[in-house]
């Protein structure tokens, strides 16, 4: 759309509050919420539910993103990743918005918060959260920082797709008390796999300057065409997760409502294999619309599933006509 691309919104004042939010990118909070989402219905499809757990495991999974946001800005501006060439959003310590060390300063406070949080959720949950956390915080700082950065070694996208997906589904899906079974490993897949794409779009809108900046992601690696190829296949698999669910008997019919987002998928990646350079910024947009849609309607569909599990009779579906004769028997 030309007015995505058209002139850009004023920036915000350095120091601002403006600027800090600008940092936080907005865009890519729906990375955090909808696995938490997804999870919790999981949860709830098993018969458990507690909500300050859940609202925890909301907060942590917002600031964890905040976390790696934060990191990702003043690394990639460090290491040269960011520089006036950039043709992706803003970044607030390339755009001079905020200083590098009032970066590392606000890194620090989102991660005080988070341990604070998590330390309130293990009191509820059990100190198999701390390691939950503490895994997670490391990874947030090892994406783009430390002796090897994730991002830098092509591994940027198998982050996403564990922490983003498998991690913050099945580590929500556990606060709530529930188990962990095969339909909730199925769907936090299906959160990993677009996620990733998120990812994907970023990696294919900045190969060029990654590739002088020696961050060899993906896109870098094996080109434009893999990364389009690899954006189709995580979609269709994640598409393919509702079906699975039903045909297996994993949950009831509501569990396929998350197909309805199928055609937001399909023009996303028409819009990645149209377009190029600034051109994919809403591209990204459009991407983390399909995972907060696809975790809205496959959460709505889980608790629908479960109420209409709920609500079937107990017995078999089709009377077993060898007990018929027996209860019909008339008695001696």
């Amino acid at each position: 759309m030309s007015s995505s691309v058209g002139l850009a919104p004023p920036l915000p004042r350095p120091g601002s509050a403006g600027a800090w939010l600008l940092a936080c990118r907005v865009k890519t909070l729906p990375a955090a919420v909808a696995p938490v989402l997804l999870g919790s219905a999981l949860a709830l499809h098993e018969g458990h539910f507690r909500w300050l757990p859940g609202l925890l495991a909301l907060g942590g999974a917002l600031l964890l993103q905040i976390t790696s946001n934060f990191a990702n800005d003043v690394l990639d501006f460090e290491k040269g990743a960011d520089t006036d060439e950039r043709v992706g959003p803003v970044r607030a310590v390339q755009a001079g918005l905020l200083t590098p060390r009032a970066m590392k300063l606000g890194l620090g406070v989102v991660i005080l918060l988070l341990v604070a949080l998590g330390s309130a959720l293990a009191f509820l949950v059990g100190p198999s959260i701390i390691v939950i956390g503490v895994a997670s915080i490391v990874a947030a700082l090892a994406y783009t920082g430390g002796p090897y950065p994730l991002a830098y070694l092509g591994l940027g996208d198998l982050f996403v797709f564990l922490f983003f997906g498998l991690v913050a589904v099945l580590g929500t899906v556990h606060v709530h008390g529930a188990p962990i079974t095969p339909l909730a490993v199925l769907f936090a897949a299906a959160a990993g796999a677009l996620s990733t794409n998120i990812l994907i779009v970023n990696n294919v809108r900045d190969r060029e300057t990654d590739k002088i900046a020696g961050k060899r992601t993906t896109a870098v690696r094996f080109g434009r065409s893999f990364a389009e190829w690899q954006y189709t296949l995580l979609a269709a698999l994640s598409f393919l997760a509702p079906a699975v669910a039903f045909l297996f008997g994993w949950a009831e019919y509501p569990v396929l409502l998350p197909l309805l987002a199928f055609p937001l998928a399909l023009k996303a990646r028409r819009h990645l294999l149209e377009r190029e350079g600034a051109l994919l910024n809403p591209v990204l947009g459009e991407s983390a619309r399909v995972l907060l849609v696809f975790g809205v309607l496959a959460a709505l569909g889980l608790v629908g599933a479960h109420f209409a599990q709920k609500a079937r009779p107990s017995g078999p579906r089709i009377a077993d006509p060898a007990a018929a004769p027996e209860s019909a028997a008339p008695a001696p």
